[in-house]
């Protein structure tokens, strides 16, 4: 869920990937990797950073809402 959460809010908002990654502190690989569903364990840190990116909850986030 986080997978498909993370993209079409990224896409709503018309952001890159690569401007993602810059915006919440996070190495490109990273966003691909969560993005694509190959990581299925980020850590808090992570998620807040990308939370705090959109202005929405972890749980919004990662579709526990």
């Amino acid at each position: 869920m986080l997978s498909v959460n993370l993209k079409k809010l990224r896409k709503q908002r018309k952001i890159s990937q690569d401007k993602l990654a810059r915006l919440a502190d996070l190495p490109y690989n990273t966003l691909v990797k969560i993005e694509s569903g190959k990581s299925n364990n980020p850590t808090f840190e992570t998620l807040s950073k990308l939370a705090n990116v959109f202005n929405i909850s972890i749980d919004k986030l990662t579709g526990r809402e």
